[in-house]
């Protein structure tokens, strides 16, 4: 088990672009899973004491995930991600853009790019998110991105934790 995974994180004004570099004690399907699938992202993907809660989710191409972070308050954010191209265990890209609770989506947005791959039992995620425009990448800083999504990343951690001692 190796213990000094990586984990990059690069905010790129200059390109509209965030890189996140993420190793995962974990094999490969079991994180593509964790990415791909509603009952396990939403175990995951909201920092604490934040939650998760996908109202309905498609992962294919064209498909869509309705999902909402659900504040202890029970203030929820909306949000739409759909998938445009998907290359099984190896890469999937998708538009992500915040929405109201009716899936009106609030544009502009961001498109994501996930790449996975493993070597010995580690599996490594890339993800590069373009923002449309400048001020969303602003927003989503100033909205704490870095700090939640790092908290989700530890979350996932943990869960990977306990469904690879299963």
């Amino acid at each position: 088990m190796k213990n000094d995974l990586q984990f990059d994180f690069t905010v790129d004004k200059a390109t509209k672009t965030v890189i996140i570099n993420r190793e995962f004690n974990a094999e490969l399907p079991l994180v593509w899973d964790a990415f791909t699938k509603p009952e396990l992202l939403d175990q995951w993907v909201a920092p604490k004491p934040w939650s998760s809660k996908t109202k309905h989710m498609t992962f294919g191409v064209g498909g869509r995930r309705f999902y909402a972070m659900v504040s202890p308050e029970g203030f929820e954010r909306w949000a739409v991600q759909e998938y445009t191209s998907i290359t099984p265990k190896t890469n999937f890209k998708m538009f992500n853009t915040f929405a109201d609770q009716n899936e009106n989506r609030e544009l502009p947005g961001s498109n994501w790019d996930h790449s996975f791959s493993e070597q010995n039992g580690i599996t490594k995620v890339s993800i590069t998110i373009f923002n449309e425009s400048l001020e969303r990448l602003e927003k989503m800083i100033e909205m704490g991105f870095e700090q939640g999504f790092k908290m989700s990343i530890d979350n996932l951690d943990q869960l990977l934790k306990t469904l690879s001692s299963k």
